[in-house]
């Protein structure tokens, strides 16, 4: 329509008739009431709220009417949208909230059942007992020192006061990194580390020094080319080797529980006077020997197993690192965490170790703890 009209009846308008509204009203809240999903209300708002739903239509006929008629219409028309539209919100909370409550049912997980899960992987026993090696040292008031394992020669050999040639330099116990005359070695053992503590480090030193270590060492139940080694230093005024023995009696107890050790005279080239260190066998505690009924296959019924090395730091060693050893003395010992797992855990072969199954892993990672 194109413009007001003043002899324009509304009430031959049909969309704007009373009774006409109200079935519009009737039908749109039927329809919202009948949807029962979010797209069905959807579809149903578009119907009959939509722009070109019959309510709409009928709005757009008040613009055609006489003035004097365009009230009651527009007054008619706007409580007819604005029930439709509060009959629209209330319908979609309704929904939002139906589906809601049916997403947490469908959705709900039973926490209470038990869940399968992946395995999963764990620390190495050899890792896991190196810990424990240093928090029984680090208790004590030591230090944990660390070095590389590519080292030179002079503190794998000569600082340690290994003379030039030693059977220990040679390439069949030695990995030497090319060129052979380089210099340079995959460290023997963790010692380098201590001249590298007296070297760097304020008197007094107390350090533990862990680590992997390389030797040209045949791949056996009882070998392995790569292993690792942990050890001790001390360097302080007044150092004794009673207070050597204390320390290992005191790590020895921590490693195995209640055991005794002893010490037999040998030779190291780094310390002076040098021992071997002994554990009382702690499954049989010495009582399978000479009792041929009752044998141990761990200490083979000798009541003791050798566990490492130790000695009062050489005077020699001391001076190349700058020490003067007429103020200064200490104590050092080695010992191998491979062979001490080992012993922890009656194993037989020390390739278990090294064959990558989490199995084994697992089945001793507590006990290495």
């Amino acid at each position: 329509m194109s413009g007001p009209n003043a002899t324009y009846d509304p009430v031959s308008v049909a969309a704007l008739d009373a009774a006409q509204v109200a079935d519009v009203v009737t039908s749109a809240l039927a329809a919202f009431a009948a949807a029962a999903t979010a797209a069905e209300l959807k579809q149903a708002r578009l119907a009959h709220a939509g722009d070109r739903s019959p309510i709409a239509l009928a709005n757009r006929e008040i613009g055609a009417l006489p003035p004097h008629a365009r009230k009651e219409a527009g007054s008619r028309i706007g409580q007819a949208r604005a029930k439709i539209n509060e009959a629209l919100k209330a319908r979609e909370a309704e929904i939002a909230e139906a589906e809601i409550a049916e997403m947490l049912v469908s959705e709900r997980v039973d926490v209470t059942l038990p869940v399968r899960t992946e395995p999963v992987g764990a620390v190495h026993p050899v890792t896991a007992l190196m810990g424990l090696m240093e928090d029984v040292f680090v208790a004590m008031g030591w230090e944990v020192a660390e070095g590389p394992e590519l080292e030179a020669e002079w503190m794998n050999f000569d600082a340690l006061n290994f003379i030039p040639d030693h059977p220990a330099r040679t390439m069949q116990d030695t990995l030497f990194v090319a060129p052979e005359d380089g210099g340079i070695v995959l460290r023997t053992h963790t010692s380098p580390v201590q001249v590298r503590s007296m070297l760097t480090r304020e008197l007094p030193i107390y350090v533990v020094c862990p680590g992997k270590v390389f030797r040209s060492d045949e791949y056996d139940a009882t070998h392995l080319p790569v292993f690792h080694q942990i050890e001790g230093l001390v360097v302080d005024k007044g150092i004794t080797l009673g207070q050597l023995r204390g320390s290992l009696d005191h790590f020895a107890r921590a490693m195995f529980g209640e055991t005794r050790t002893r010490m037999r005279p040998n030779y190291f080239p780094f310390t002076e006077p040098s021992a071997e260190v002994d554990l009382q066998c702690f499954v049989c505690h010495g009582a399978s020997v000479g009792d041929p009924d009752n044998p141990c296959r761990t200490c083979k019924s000798e009541g003791w197993i050798e566990w490492g090395g130790c000695g009062v730091v050489n005077p020699r060693v001391l001076i190349a690192c700058g020490i003067d050893p007429d103020v200064y003395t200490g104590f050092a010992f080695g010992m191998g965490v491979d062979r001490t797992l080992m012993f922890r855990n009656n194993s037989e072969d020390m390739r278990d170790m090294i064959e990558g199954d989490v199995r084994y892993s697992r089945s001793l990672v507590g006990s290495a703890r």
